[in-house]
């Protein structure tokens, strides 16, 4: 199993994360590995997670290369920053990433 299937699995069988107990929101996730994009859709509401494969709607769409996502997923790579640098590009609500973040191994860790 690769590192973005393990991340997703695990976030999956989490179900209710407390750091995130006052968010609500959709976040889809799009992982390019050349000519193919998987999506992955998030929901949060009120700190209970669910995950699926999708396209639909979302609060924030966050776009980026499975290798970059695979360094967040590990904790090698911060996600704002990856923003700032312009590897992760993000559209509608970029708080709903910040609180996302959250759910990375770094910040799991540090908490």
């Amino acid at each position: 199993m690769d590192a973005t299937t393990q991340f997703f699995t695990q976030l999956e069988a989490l179900g209710h994360e407390s750091r995130l107990d006052k968010v609500k929101g959709r976040l889809r996730l799009e992982l390019v590995n050349g000519r193919r994009t998987d999506r992955w859709l998030i929901s949060i509401d009120k700190g209970d997670i669910a995950v699926s494969h999708g396209n639909g709607e979302a609060d924030c769409v966050v776009r980026t290369t499975k290798e970059v996502f695979e360094g967040l997923t590990t904790g090698k790579t911060n996600a704002v920053a990856a923003v700032l640098r312009g590897t992760v590009g993000v559209e509608g609500d970029r708080g709903l990433l910040v609180h996302f973040q959250r759910l990375f191994p770094a910040a799991m860790a540090a908490s």
